[in-house]
């Protein structure tokens, strides 16, 4: 039967169902949606955890993003017959580190500590994810309040820019194979063990209160020593004009686009290594120390360079940026912005007189990485102990400048000692293995044609260059500069 439903007839259902729904909702909402201070803390811990991991992942993005810096600096800096080459090699650094990290270098870096020198497991993330499928806070070392996946992320993208700052210092006559092999060793071992060293929970640099917020000396420090012990045995690139006078970079437009993606990664490497957002102010303050000692360093060794030539030098201001980007990373969470602004001077000047002091030791170092990242990174860890506030520092002591004693400083200069004596040896060791199987530098015929037509067989401009255009060009350049030197 279809009999039509009056009107009256609706309304009286409507009210019927708003009088049940008024009757029993508040009294079944509230059974199920009660809010007690524990499910309240757990809310907030979860919102925490998240908002942390995703700043975390944010920042490790930018410190990847830092491998087309370097990879844009160096190709900029070397000479046009090795820049194919120092692009590979600055991109396949990040695929080696990665594979090492994950099989061995992490479980060393944030393993189970034994007796604070290097951790005996986590590799492979072996112990991950949990049994009952979850996802485990930190890892054996570190109490961070991330998972370790993105912990590993994070710490990965620092491995990564340990071994890519040694490409630069030997660039333009390394065996390739010898490349991957020295990338992985690093990635592995060398590093992982000084991370572990000071970063790890129960590291022996940590538990004496060593202060490195972001890895001036255990990122840069420990890169730049291995890079000028690879390029003390290397030796010199082949035709370069005398001691004291550097070959002319490939294309300053590369180095100086180069320099500025390192400035804005690094707002990643020293913000970031908070490892979390529950203090903005920290936050604040690292990111304003990075910026002033970035820009003091610029126009410090711009300035300089003026008063000693005459010259208004774009590679060493580009270095003076990065120079006081190394400079401030160790000290960048304990120092007040005065002096960062004075970290940031000094190594602006620093720059300067250590490419000039590895000239004058006739060591090839075609970017300056020793200068850069070895000298600022060990310098700017000694600052700590010079310029340390009682309010920043993990120990509350202040730095000798600012009252506090020898205390800071003698703990900080015990870490640059121990991890420069570790580093050579390490170096050392592992360079002159390759030397000795010949895979440390590259086949003689290499230094004749040139690097990239040797090992890739390709011009970086192969359409306006060919490989025997290149080779012909060099020899043009080499005639005229030996013209220019008899002259001289």
């Amino acid at each position: 039967m279809n009999r039509h439903i009056q009107p009256w007839q609706r309304l009286l259902v409507l009210a019927i169902g708003s009088m049940v729904f008024a009757v029993f909702a508040p009294t079944i909402v509230q059974a199920a949606n009660t809010p007690t201070l524990e499910s309240l803390s757990e809310t907030t811990i979860k919102l925490q955890i998240s908002i942390d991991t995703t700043w975390v992942l944010l920042s490790g993005f930018l410190v990847f993003f830092m491998q087309t810096g370097f990879a844009m600096l160096e190709a900029g800096l070397v000479r046009q017959r090795s820049v194919v080459n120092t692009l590979l090699e600055n991109f396949i650094d990040a695929a080696v580190t990665v594979l090492a990290w994950w099989a061995v270098g992490f479980g060393i870096a944030f393993g189970t500590s034994a007796g604070g020198l290097f951790g005996i497991d986590t590799f492979f993330l072996n112990q991950l994810p949990g049994a009952d499928g979850s996802y485990p806070l930190g890892a054996p070392g570190s109490t961070a309040a991330i998972n370790t996946y993105t912990l590993f992320f994070f710490q990965f993208a620092f491995a990564a820019t340990a071994s890519t700052i040694t490409t630069g210092s030997m660039a333009g006559r390394t065996d390739f194979i010898g490349d991957l092999i020295y990338s992985a060793i690093m990635g592995a071992i060398s590093y992982p063990i000084i991370v572990h060293w000071a970063w790890n929970s129960n590291g022996w640099l940590g538990k004496l209160s060593y202060h490195d917020f972001a890895g001036g000396s255990i990122v840069h420090t420990v890169g730049g020593w291995t890079a000028l012990v690879g390029a003390y045995l290397l030796g010199p690139r082949p035709d370069r004009p005398p001691w004291g006078k550097l070959p002319p970079a490939h294309n300053l437009a590369l180095a100086t686009l180069g320099t500025m993606i390192l400035w804005f990664g690094w707002y990643g490497f020293n913000p970031g290594s908070t490892l979390g957002t529950a203090n903005p102010g920290l936050i604040g303050l690292v990111t304003i120390n990075t910026t002033l000692a970035a820009g003091a360093g610029a126009l410090t060794a711009l300035i300089f360079l003026y008063v000693r030539t005459g010259k208004w030098d774009l590679v060493y201001c580009l270095n003076g940026s990065l120079a006081g980007l190394v400079a401030i990373t160790a000290p960048c969470a304990y120092v007040a912005p005065w002096a960062s602004v004075l970290i940031g001077f000094t190594g602006g000047i620093s720059v300067v007189l250590g490419v000039s002091l590895i000239e004058s030791l006739h060591i090839d170092d075609p970017v300056g990485a020793f200068s850069v990242h070895g000298i600022s990174g060990m310098m700017g860890t000694l600052s700590i102990g010079f310029l340390g506030q009682a309010e920043l520092t993990l120990n509350q002591k202040a730095g000798l400048f600012l009252g506090g004693g020898f205390d800071l400083l003698g703990i900080q200069m015990l870490g640059i000692v121990a991890i420069t004596v570790f580093t050579v040896a390490f170096a050392f060791l592992m360079y002159g293995g390759l030397k000795a199987v010949g895979y440390l530098r590259v086949n003689a015929e290499a230094d004749r044609i040139g690097i990239d037509a040797y090992e890739h067989g390709v011009s970086v401009w192969p359409d306006v260059y060919s490989v025997e255009e290149v080779s012909k060009l060099q020899d043009q350049t080499k005639i005229s500069e030996n013209k220019t030197l008899e002259e001289e």
